[in-house]
């Protein structure tokens, strides 16, 4: 019941006879009117009641159901329901929105769509950024598989040669690997100076300001003479030693040597000589101490000829070059200098000298023993009516290849950058520098970066920047430790110490980490320059005063003629 009226059902016939509707005939029904009935037999697949759906009805020639199973219901053709209003119908009906369904945001096909409606033009500096680096990355990889597997051969076969003939006759005393040296520590009072000699010029401070874009060429000084005198011909030493000034003697050069053993990969060798009480440590004449080393520490491999400007003795060559001509370049010459106590020791009267001073300092080491050591500085700067000593040392470009950094692209932006790639190249030649101005209680160390014109003119150089540290902030910033420092020196000397008198070498193995000492005969380094040639320099003379000429230890006096004699 709904709504208060009934709902009639109506008569439903029943059929006694069989199955299905009776026989209309014998039935008085109110039936609706034109209604089509179709008959089944059980047999039949049912399919559809009613298709609603069907699409093909306009079309004639279609086959009307594809399912014989519909054909039982398909009412298309019946002309019980009247089609005549269809076309109106769909004349008057319209849609409301005519836009396309949206397409789906999910999926594969979504994703490469998307990937086209991106913008087709980026913003052109990161473009430009991925291709240098894509290229850089494509240059590296060439030159890794073009080179590493001779180069590796040939830095296998580079260190194999020591920096001084093994003589069968020589008595191995010890080895002391460098893992022992990271151990020690000692700690030593603030030295004292006993004299100081030679005339220093003030450093021009103009160069702090050079950039890769106003680069100023590099000199040539050939009238200045430098000394690379080692500790027994030094006349002040001599003296010291006569006077009981102390029991130790070196210079700084062979001290940071020392100090920064562990972190050397070429062959290097100091000779030790035991005299009474006293220990004097020497440099061969033509030591391999007097270069350079450059790209000592780093992965790239430097090429084995002799002839290549780029193979590790000839870098070295280069670098001391370099190294002498930018010193004397950042001074004010104008005829103002510093004296000192003492004039140059090793200068002859009315020679022209370059601008440095030694300073002999002493070191207390125990309660009876004193280290004295021959330290140099290369110039002075006055600030606020006080004066800093200041060392020069110049770091050389030779081809941004075997670097991966170009200086003159990097200095001014990226100089942070350049640095770090230094100090993993020449980690030990940048920290014996940093050592060298610890020793000396230099108040500034100035660093210059200096580059090859072109990278296969080894002559011509430009300056493209200097830059200043104090030398304890940046001994801090590439892990130098002066305690350590002083350990190893200390350990070294104890050892010697222990040794009866005679002459004794220190040679850095080759091909391990690690220093042996060497019983040697007295006569032994005598005229070594040509018994006993340096590295890859058997057939190359090497660029020490001997080679020019003159008494040994005498002055050097044009490094830039040595550079020639070496290529030729």
């Amino acid at each position: 019941m709904m709504g208060g009226g009934e709902f009639e059902i109506g008569q439903v016939p029943f059929n006694p006879d069989g199955w299905g509707p009776p026989d209309s005939s014998n039935l008085n029904l109110n039936l609706p009117v034109n209604v089509p009935f179709a008959p089944f037999s059980r047999s039949d697949k049912l399919g559809r009641i009613a298709d609603w759906t069907r699409t093909n009805y306009n079309n004639p020639n279609q086959n009307r159901s594809k399912n014989p199973s519909d054909s039982v219901f398909d009412f298309s053709n019946d002309d019980s329901f009247p089609s005549s209003g269809a076309a109106d119908d769909d004349s008057s009906f319209r849609l409301v929105d005519g836009k396309p369904p949206p397409k789906p945001k999910f999926g594969p096909k979504w994703r490469f769509q998307q990937q086209r409606q991106l913008p087709q033009r980026r913003d052109e500096e990161v473009e430009a950024k991925k291709r240098e680096a894509e290229k850089e990355r494509a240059r590296r990889d060439r030159h890794y598989n073009n080179n590493r597997s001779n180069a590796n051969n040939m830095m296998r076969r580079e260190p194999l040669k020591s920096s001084v003939d093994i003589q069968p006759e020589w008595n191995m005393l010890d080895q002391i690997p460098f893992s022992t040296f990271s151990k020690l520590s000692f700690s030593v009072p603030e030295p004292e100076d006993l004299l100081l000699c030679g005339a220093l010029e003030f450093y021009d401070r103009s160069f702090d300001r050079i950039t890769p874009k106003n680069e100023r060429r590099l000199e040539r000084f050939k009238n200045r003479n430098f000394f690379k005198v080692t500790t027994t011909d030094d006349p002040v030493i001599r003296r010291l030693a006569n006077e009981d000034k102390a029991t130790v003697f070196a210079t700084d050069t062979i001290l940071s040597t020392l100090m920064c053993a562990p972190r050397s990969v070429y062959s290097w060798d100091i000779v030790v000589q035991r005299v009474g009480n006293k220990l004097f440590f020497d440099k061969r004449d033509g030591s391999q101490l007097d270069l350079l080393s450059v790209h000592e520490t780093s992965q790239e491999p430097l090429p084995e000829a002799k002839d290549d400007i780029n193979s590790s003795y000839s870098l070295g060559v280069e670098a001391a070059y370099i190294n002498q001509n930018f010193s004397q370049q950042v001074l004010i010459r104008d005829g103002k200098k510093v004296a000192f106590d003492e004039p140059n020791p090793f200068a002859s009267e009315g020679e022209e000298v370059a601008s440095v001073a030694y300073r002999y300092r002493r070191w207390k080491l125990d309660n009876d023993m004193y280290l004295v050591a021959r330290c140099e500085v290369q110039s002075v700067v006055e600030i606020n009516n006080q004066r800093s000593f200041l060392t020069l040392n110049a770091l050389n470009e030779f081809d941004s290849k075997y670097s991966g950094v170009d200086w003159r692209q990097k200095l001014e932006t990226q100089r942070g950058a350049v640095l770090a790639t230094e100090l993993k190249n020449n980690a030990n030649k940048m920290a014996k520098w940093t050592a060298q101005a610890l020793l000396a209680s230099a108040d500034m160390m100035k660093l210059g970066y200096v580059s090859r014109v072109h990278p296969r003119d080894h002559f011509n150089h430009v300056i493209l920047a200097v830059v200043g540290y104090k030398p304890r902030e940046f001994a801090s910033q590439i892990n130098l430790n002066t305690s350590n420092m002083w350990g190893i020196v200390k350990s070294i000397v104890d050892l010697c110490m222990k040794l009866n008198e005679g002459k004794y070498v220190l040679v850095k193995d080759p091909s391990k980490p690690q220093v042996r000492i060497y019983e040697v005969p007295a006569d032994a380094f005598e005229n070594d320059y040509v018994e006993e040639p340096l590295p890859e320099d058997e057939q190359v003379q090497p660029p020490t005063e001997d080679a020019e000429g003159a008494e040994p230890n005498a002055a050097t006096n044009d490094v830039e003629e040595k550079e020639v004699v070496a290529q030729a």
